[in-house]
C-alpha cells in the first residue's frame, strides 16, 4: 500500500478518536470505542475491506457523539406556572390539569427537601375519543416543565425494531425511535410521548407490548438498550405519556405501570368556549389577519361546531375553523376588506360533504 495511502487511512482513524473524545461518555462505551478503533488498525492493511468499515464505525461514532449522555434540561417547577400554561392551551379539564399540578407540586418538594433521592414520575395514560386532547396535553406537560417532547407515534406499528433499532451487522442500520428522539432532543429528561399505543399491527401488538414493559419499567428502563447502540442508555430521567382510544388491547403487564387518566367528550358549550376563546384567535394569528378583517357572528357558532352532527373531539371544529380562515384569507387578498360570517353565508365558509 502506498504510503499516502497509509497516511490516509492513519489520519481518518485519528478524526475518530478525535470525535469520540468530544463528550463526556460512559467508561464502559469509551473502552469499547477503543476496541473499534483497535478494528480499524487492523483492517487498515487490507483497504478494501478498511473502508467499508470506516463507514459503519463513523457512522456508529457520529450516534454515540450525539446521545445526551449528561445533559438535561433545567425543569420549572412552579405549580402557578403550570395553571397557567395548561388553562392557556386548554379549557375546561380541571381534574386532568389537578393531576398534573400535584405530580409538578411533588417532584417540588421531592427537589428541594430530598435531592439525593431518585425520583420516579408517575407514567400517564390519557384515553379518550378521538380529538379529546391526548396528545396536546402530553405537549402541554412539556411545555409546563421547560423540556422538549419527543413525539413516538405508534398508530399502525408493526415492527419492534422501529422502538430497539437494528444491530450495526445490517448496513443500513440506525437506532431506533427513541434513540433518534434523544438526539434530536438534546436532553435524557424530555417528555417521551407513546402516542396511540392501542393502534399497533395485531401480528406485532405482543412483542411490542413487552417492548413497552421495559421501557415503562422504573427498574429497567434506566438501562434499556437499543440493538444499534449495543450500549445501555439511561431513560429514568424522562417524563413518559402513553395515549389510547381504550385500554382494551393494551397488555395488562403495560396497564399495572400506568396512571389512567380518562379524557371527557365535549359538550357543545365546551366547544363552543374552545372555538371561540383557542382555536379562532389561534387561528386568525396564523393565517395573519388584522384586527377586525374576520368577524364570526355568535349564530353561526352551532353550524360550525355539529356540520354533521355530535362529535366527541374537537378536531372538526379545528378544521372547520382552519378552512374557514383560509377562504377568508382567499378573500382579503382579492380585494375584500372585511369578511363577516352569519347565518347567510356560513356555508359557503364550511366544507361541503
Amino acid at each position: 500500500m502506498p504510503d499516502t495511502d497509509i497516511l490516509t487511512i492513519s489520519a481518518a482513524i485519528d478524526k475518530l478518536v478525535i470525535k469520540s473524545k468530544s463528550v463526556a461518555l460512559p467508561p464502559e462505551l469509551i473502552s469499547r470505542l477503543d476496541d473499534l478503533f483497535s478494528q480499524l488498525k487492523i483492517n487498515s492493511h487490507s483497504e478494501g475491506t478498511f473502508w467499508t468499515f470506516y463507514q459503519s464505525t463513523a457512522k456508529y461514532i457520529d450516534w454515540v457523539v450525539s446521545l445526551p449522555w449528561n445533559t438535561q434540561s433545567d425543569d420549572i417547577l412552579d405549580t402557578r406556572h403550570t395553571q397557567e400554561k395548561l388553562d392557556e392551551n386548554h379549557y375546561g379539564l380541571q381534574d386532568v390539569k389537578q393531576r398534573i399540578i400535584e405530580y409538578v407540586s411533588v417532584l417540588s418538594l421531592q427537589k428541594t427537601r430530598h435531592p439525593d433521592i431518585p425520583f420516579r414520575a408517575p407514567i400517564f395514560l390519557f384515553v379518550g375519543l378521538v380529538g379529546t386532547g391526548k396528545t396536546t396535553m402530553a405537549r402541554s406537560i412539556a411545555d409546563c416543565l421547560n423540556r422538549q417532547l419527543i413525539r413516538i407515534p405508534f398508530g399502525g406499528l408493526g415492527d419492534p425494531l422501529y422502538l430497539r433499532g437494528q444491530s450495526r451487522l445490517h448496513p443500513e442500520a440506525e437506532p431506533g425511535a427513541l434513540i433518534r428522539g434523544l438526539a434530536t432532543a438534546a436532553t435524557r429528561n424530555p417528555v417521551i410521548l407513546l402516542d396511540e399505543i392501542d393502534r399497533v399491527a395485531d401480528d406485532a401488538l405482543n412483542t411490542i407490548m413487552g417492548v413497552l414493559v421495559e421501557l415503562l419499567d422504573p427498574e429497567q428502563n434506566a438501562r434499556f438498550t437499543d440493538h444499534y447502540l449495543d450500549y445501555p442508555f439511561d431513560l429514568s430521567q424522562a417524563f413518559f405519556v402513553a395515549t389510547c382510544n381504550n385500554t382494551s388491547r393494551i397488555a395488562t403487564a403495560v396497564l399495572d405501570r400506568l396512571e389512567i387518566i380518562q379524557m371527557p367528550s365535549y359538550t357543545d358549550e365546551e366547544k363552543l368556549n374552545i372555538g371561540k376563546s383557542y382555536l379562532l384567535p389561534r387561528a386568525i394569528k396564523e393565517a395573519g389577519f388584522n384586527q377586525g378583517e374576520l368577524t364570526v357572528v355568535e349564530s353561526v357558532w352551532p353550524s360550525i361546531i355539529r356540520p354533521l352532527g355530535f362529535d366527541a373531539g374537537v378536531r372538526t371544529l379545528k378544521r372547520n375553523i382552519e378552512g374557514l380562515c383560509r377562504k377568508t384569507a382567499a378573500l382579503i387578498l382579492s380585494g375584500q376588506k372585511q369578511v363577516v360570517v352569519d347565518e347567510s353565508n356560513v356555508k359557503k365558509y364550511l366544507p361541503q360533504w
